[in-house]
């Protein structure tokens, strides 16, 4: 199915509003059940993984289910988007992705606009997310080779294995970073965080696409000899 832009991008535009409202519902949920902070972090990972299944299954027929600046970039960078089209599914993104904050506040009966106070920072964490950003973007370009059937698994099972490898809890996209600083809770991140966050992501973004351009390409047929030449010779 190839659906025109608007509806591919409501797609990219509720797809992340779904994962974000996941992502911060399922923290604030953890939090409520649990101080052993363990617990919470698995409570918060479990869904999100399960969710990208779920979401990337329905919506990636429909705009390819990016949900990430990040992932949009690459694709742009590759041309398999236009600018424009890539411009709006960034837009698409981020307003997703903040209102899927207000969805998840609004279950919990909390204020529905918040700055976070939680701080992410550091060499490790700006590294941290560089790696969950390469990570998740090689994995979609080895899947989009080999098996893209297998692609809403691949990034789920890749996301929550991040969650627990990498000091940030890989956020490895831009617009649920950002939809995370308008939540003091669980998942937040303070919003003078962000901008060392979505370099990194970005960074990381396009090192998996300058590798996987080189290691995944298909090789080149060997020479055939031309029988003529072998003839005369």
């Amino acid at each position: 199915m190839v659906a025109d832009l608007p509806r591919r991008l409501v797609a990219e535009a509720l797809g992340t509003a779904i994962l974000v409202a996941t992502v911060v519902g399922s923290g604030i949920m953890a939090a409520k059940l649990t101080s052993d902070v363990a617990l919470a972090l698995l409570g918060n990972t479990l869904p999100t993984g399960a969710i990208l299944v779920v979401l990337i299954t329905i919506l990636g027929p429909m705009s390819g289910a990016h949900f990430n600046p990040a992932v949009t970039l690459v694709f742009g960078l590759r041309r398999d988007i236009s600018v424009n089209a890539a411009a709006l599914y960034i837009l698409a993104q981020i307003v997703g992705g903040i209102v899927g904050t207000l969805v998840a506040h609004g279950m919990f009966e909390l204020p529905l606009i918040q700055i976070s106070t939680h701080a992410r920072t550091g060499s490790g964490q700006w590294f941290a997310e560089a790696v969950a950003a390469f990570g998740l973007v090689f994995t979609i370009l080895a899947g989009l080779r080999f098996r893209s059937d297998a692609i809403p698994w691949l990034v789920g099972l890749y996301i929550t294995a991040a969650y627990w490898f990498t000091a940030s809890t890989s956020f490895a996209n831009p617009a649920v970073a950002i939809a995370r600083a308008f939540s003091n809770t669980f998942a937040g991140i303070r919003p003078v965080d962000l901008p060392a966050f979505i370099i990194a992501e970005i960074l990381g973004a396009v090192v998996a696409l300058l590798l996987a351009g080189w290691l995944l390409a298909e090789p080149k047929p060997a020479p055939v000899a031309n029988p003529k030449l072998k003839a005369a010779e």
